[in-house]
């Protein structure tokens, strides 16, 4: 087993049911995979989940630095907790901060019969 930092993940891997992200939150996905170790989080609006790789494209830092704090204080954007950069939820793109013109790495995720799956 390998302890490389991976930025993907195949298709199908089951995170849990939608309820383990709280609707308007996010949260932290660590996967221990034969070819190394993946951190992503997904963020949950509702029906829709959004997934992306945990690391900002400033320097390369996961963007949270307490456990599933990834959100803005009024949940609407995504925040990098060590350079302040922001990001929109939909896309990743970064609207403001050291990496704006940049985006985050997506982590295909969906929702099927309920279950948060890797796409």
């Amino acid at each position: 087993m390998s302890d490389e930092r991976l930025t993907a993940t195949p298709a199908g891997i089951s995170l849990g049911p939608v309820e383990t992200v709280a609707d308007g939150a996010a949260r932290n996905f660590v996967l221990q995979m034969r070819a190394g170790r993946f951190h992503g989080f997904v963020v949950r609006r509702g029906d829709a989940v959004h997934g992306y790789v945990d690391r900002c494209p400033h320097m390369g830092l996961p963007l949270a630095q307490m456990l599933d704090a990834y959100l803005t204080p009024d949940g609407g954007r995504i925040a990098c907790s060590w350079h302040g950069a922001i990001f929109d939820i939909d896309d990743g793109d970064c609207l403001g901060g050291p990496c704006k013109g940049q985006r985050l790495t997506p982590w295909p995720v969906t929702l099927r019969d309920g279950m948060i799956v890797t796409a």
